[in-house]
């Protein structure tokens, strides 16, 4: 007899009963839970800027909140541009989903809590402090930008999708055990959720309870494959009702509904109440690497309505009309900020390459002989 009070013949089977005699096994209730009921999306700003609730932060650290997302913008409209010349690798652009990942940000601690990316988190990575002269060099394929800078809270880019997700939850799981304060931010996209990955971390994260947000930004593509051909799910944030903690739908669009439904989550985890999966719903208003062609597979009438819906455009409608800034206030901080970008790509361009045996110093604690005739062949042939 179980511990339920049920007795299973899985774990001490008959073996003298006779199978051919069984009684026909009664009809399956497939009558199961086909859906669950999801809360209404939050939303503090409609698409014009007017707010819809009292907002979740002071007029100040909005300002500074658009100003990072500004940058965001401008970085990836750089750097696509310097791609095009070939002066960097190919890269995806954050175009369009920048109130997600900021709006994130900002509900973290950055002295205590991590920033765990996939590619497309540059805006909100500013915000938690990644310089922007590192971020230039991942984009030329500098191996410096993978060196996290001392004291920064955050793991390297990821290419592979869901890829960082099980390391997001063992970090988180680790703060957990040494009763550290710190919470763990884990950012992916809608085409994340059918790798495996996805549900191996979610379901660990659920049972150990750690301290982390999965913040999925649904822009609603995943190349060019779209979120119904990715699952028959009602909503994505549904997902976590299987793993054993909320799941909740936010405007990815609004900077204040993606910042107070992640604080909330913050609040939660670290008092221990473990996960929430955050489903961010934005849209790619740019491509998804600079070796996509959108419009190959994308609407046209599609892409015009999300851009009503562009996220700067939101916050700027919303900071002029409470008197916050002037239309002339955000010429000049789109200038000052194409300015710092000038700057930094001109720093980046002075680091030197490095030398080869740096591309070979960092697998093993002592290198083996193959790896070291590997290193003296790139050596006699590689410099060239």
């Amino acid at each position: 007899m179980s511990p339920k009070g049920w007795s299973s013949s899985a774990a001490n089977p008959d073996p003298t009963a006779d199978v051919s005699k069984a009684a026909r096994a009664a009809p399956a209730n497939l009558d199961g839970v086909r859906s669950v009921h999801m809360p209404p999306m939050v939303r503090f700003l409609d698409q014009d800027g007017e707010l819809l609730e009292d907002r979740p932060m002071s007029d100040e650290l909005a300002l500074e909140g658009y100003r990072v997302m500004l940058r965001g913008r401008r970085f990836d409209e750089r750097c696509v541009s310097l791609q095009r010349q070939g002066r960097m690798v190919t890269l995806a652009p954050g175009i369009g989903q920048e109130a997600a990942t900021v709006g994130a940000a900002m509900a973290l601690d950055p002295k205590t809590d991590w920033f765990v990316p996939q590619y497309r988190e540059l805006a909100g990575q500013l915000w938690h402090g990644y310089p922007l002269t590192l971020a230039f060099l991942w984009h030329v394929g500098h191996p410096i930008a993978f060196h996290v800078p001392p004291g920064l809270n955050m793991l390297p880019f990821q290419a592979a999708i869901a890829g960082q997700l099980p390391q997001a939850v063992g970090l988180a799981w680790g703060l957990r055990l040494k009763s550290d304060p710190g919470v763990v931010l884990a950012i992916f996209g809608d085409g994340g959720t059918s790798q495996g990955d996805f549900h191996e971390a979610l379901n660990l994260a659920g049972v150990m309870k750690a301290p982390i947000i999965f913040l999925c930004q649904n822009n609603g593509w995943a190349i060019s494959t779209t979120v119904e051909r990715q699952t028959a799910s009602e909503t994505l944030a549904q997902k976590a009702v299987a793993y054993g903690f909320p799941g909740v739908q936010c405007d990815g669009n609004d900077l204040f509904a993606v910042y107070a439904t992640v604080r909330e989550a913050v609040a939660r985890a670290r008092d221990g109440g473990g996960p929430t999966l955050v489903e961010a719903v934005t849209y790619r208003l740019g491509l998804h690497t600079t070796a996509d062609d959108p419009t190959r597979y994308e609407p046209r009438e599609m892409h015009e309505v999300w851009v009503d819906r562009d996220p700067l455009r939101r916050m700027q409608l919303y900071l002029i009309s409470q008197g916050v800034i002037d239309r002339a206030g955000l010429e000049r901080m789109d200038e000052d900020i194409k300015e710092e970008l000038r700057v930094a790509w001109e720093e980046a361009q002075k680091e030197p390459a490095p030398d080869p045996s740096y591309y070979f110093g960092h697998v093993y604690a002592s290198p083996s002989a193959r790896l070291g005739s590997q290193l003296n062949r790139f050596e006699r042939r590689g410099r060239g």
